[in-house]
């Protein structure tokens, strides 16, 4: 897959995979969200090795992170999405999903799915919405998997 850069000022996106600074993902996941709490590091670096990445740097720190699993032709999920707090309200939100949306290999997609309880105004903006139809909707879930 080809490696997709944008620049803006002193901050790049990249789909550089050899670029990420896993213990920084590793460490945000773990201790600063709902979701991944506690995290272990090789599934943090498994999930990165079979996951289209988004990396947002200032400089050469990394300050932001996305990934999407897809089949790239009919559907994929879009998790892990964070800015650092000190570079929240500087619009790198919006251009970090400019960026996942207008990717080459994940056009014309039949399905979008996302699971998220913050940022909903961000989402809608790229037309995620509510599930229209909840009752056909299953999960197989265990909130206490990294728990164990």
């Amino acid at each position: 897959m080809i490696i997709k850069e944008s620049h803006r000022e002193d901050y790049t996106i990249s789909t550089d995979k050899d670029r990420l600074d896993v213990s920084s993902i590793h460490k945000f996941l773990s201790n600063e969200t709902d979701w991944a709490k506690g995290i272990p590091l090789n599934t943090v670096k498994t999930s990165i090795d079979n996951s289209l990445n988004f990396g947002i740097y200032f400089k050469s720190e990394q300050i932001g992170f996305a990934r999407v699993i897809s089949d790239y032709s009919t559907i994929a999920y879009l998790g892990d999405v964070y800015i650092l707090k000190e570079h929240r309200g500087k619009g790198l939100s919006k251009w970090l999903m400019t960026e996942i949306m207008e990717h080459p290999h994940l056009q014309g997609l039949r399905r979008w799915i996302l699971l998220t309880d913050t940022a909903e105004w961000l989402y809608r903006k790229f037309g995620f919405t509510e599930i229209p139809k909840p009752e056909l909707y299953m999960e197989k879930h265990n909130p206490n998997v990294y728990n164990s």
